[in-house]
C-alpha cells in the first residue's frame, strides 16, 4: 500500500543545493497558470534535442507560469541523470516551481525510478515531496487562496506506471488498486478538511485512461485539438476515472504518451486532455512541438486552456466547461 502523501505547501526553507521554494498560491487577480511539458524524449549529445530545450525556454518566457508539470518520458538515453538535470535545469533557470512525473521510458535509461526521483528532487525549484520508502509516490499539491491560508485547488500528481507485469496481458501499465485507494482517501480527507465542500482539482500523469478512447469515439462529444492516433491506454481498466467521477473533485485530466494527439474532450463532465509533444525529432511526432497551458480561476470550477507553440503562438483555446457543452438551440434568439 502506498503511503498517503498529501503535500500542504508552505514556504520551504533552503537546504543543501535546493533553492527556497515559494508556496503555490493564486495571484491577486484570482488566477493560477500551469504549463505542462510532456514527452521531451531528451537525448544527451543529440542536436535533435536542442529544439526541445529552446521550446521550453520560449514557452516559459511567453507564458510566465506559476507552476510547471512534466508528464513523463523526459529522458531517452543515458546517462539519465545528466539528461534530467539539463531539461529540468531550464525551468530552474526561470525560478519557477516544478514537478516531474514518470512515463514508460524514463526508467529504461540505466537508472531506476527511485534513483531518478531523487535526481529530480535535487534540482532547484522542484517541489515534490521526499519519497520516503516509496519508489515513485503519488502526491497532491494544494494551491492556496489569493488571500489567507485556505486551500483553493488540488493538483493530483500520479505515476501511471509503465508496462503490464502479467505474463498473459500485453501492453502498457495501469493504475493499481492501491493507487485508486490513495486517491479516494486523499480526496475524502481534503473534502472533510474543507467543511464537507469539494475543492476543484486537476490530475496529471503520463498514460491516458481507457476512457480517452471512449470519449474520442463519441460523435456527440466536442473535441478541440488534434487526434491522429488511438489513445495507447493501459491494457486493463482498474477504475481510476470512475473513482474521480464519484469523488467529484477532478475537473480535468492531463496526460502525454501519444505524440500525435493534443486534443481535449469532455467525458461525463471531466475534461480528458493531452499535452503537446515537447521533444525534438528523437521520436515520432507530426505536430509542432510546444506545451499545454492551463489557467485556473480561483473559487470556480472553470479554467482556460490552450497550446503554446514556437514564438509564444497560442492555438486551440478553450474554456472548461463552456467550450465543450452544446448550447440549447431552443433557447437561441431568432435570427432577424
Amino acid at each position: 500500500m502506498r503511503n498517503i502523501l498529501v503535500v500542504l505547501w508552505a514556504v520551504l526553507a533552503c537546504w543543501g543545493s535546493r533553492a527556497a521554494t515559494p508556496e503555490l498560491r493564486f495571484r491577486p487577480s484570482g488566477e493560477f497558470k500551469i504549463v505542462q511539458f510532456t514527452d521531451v524524449h531528451f537525448q544527451n549529445d543529440n542536436p535533435a534535442s536542442e529544439i526541445a530545450l529552446t521550446r521550453i525556454h520560449e514557452v516559459l518566457d511567453h507564458e510566465r507560469p506559476d507552476l510547471v508539470v512534466f508528464t513523463g518520458d523526459i529522458v531517452y538515453n543515458s546517462p539519465a541523470d545528466r539528461g534530467l538535470k539539463q531539461v529540468l535545469g531550464c525551468v530552474a533557470e526561470h525560478r519557477i516551481p516544478f514537478v516531474a512525473l514518470f512515463g514508460n521510458h524514463d526508467a529504461e535509461q540505466g537508472m531506476s525510478r527511485d534513483r531518478l526521483y531523487d535526481v529530480i528532487r535535487s534540482v532547484d525549484y522542484n517541489i515534490q515531496p521526499d519519497r520516503g520508502e516509496e519508489t515513485s509516490p503519488d502526491y497532491a499539491l494544494t494551491i492556496r487562496s489569493s488571500k489567507g491560508q485556505s486551500d483553493a485547488c488540488i493538483l493530483y500528481c500520479m505515476d501511471s506506471n509503465d508496462y503490464s507485469h502479467l505474463k498473459d496481458v500485453k501492453g502498457y501499465g495501469w493504475f493499481r488498486f492501491s493507487q485508486i485507494g490513495w486517491y479516494l482517501e486523499t480526496s475524502r480527507a481534503f473534502r472533510e478538511g474543507n467543511g464537507g465542500r469539494t475543492l476543484p482539482a486537476l490530475a496529471f500523469f503520463h498514460i491516458p485512461l481507457p476512457e480517452y478512447n471512449r470519449a474520442s469515439a463519441d460523435e456527440q462529444a466536442v473535441m478541440i485539438g488534434t487526434r491522429m492516433e488511438r489513445a495507447c491506454s493501459g491494457a486493463l481498466n482498474t477504475g481510476m476515472f470512475a473513482a474521480m467521477k464519484e469523488s467529484g473533485d477532478v475537473m480535468g485530466i492531463f496526460v502525454g504518451h501519444d505524440h500525435d494527439n493534443d486534443y481535449s474532450v469532455l467525458w461525463h463532465n471531466i475534461l480528458l486532455a493531452y499535452g503537446r509533444y515537447t521533444g525534438g525529432n528523437t521520436e515520432y511526432n507530426h505536430l509542432p512541438n510546444g506545451a499545454r497551458v492551463i489557467l485556473l480561476k480561483e473559487g470556480e470550477r472553470r479554467f482556460e486552456t490552450w497550446i503554446c507553440e514556437a514564438d509564444g503562438r497560442r492555438v486551440d483555446f478553450s474554456v472548461y466547461p463552456d467550450s465543450y457543452v452544446k448550447d440549447d438551440w431552443r433557447k437561441r434568439k431568432p435570427i432577424k
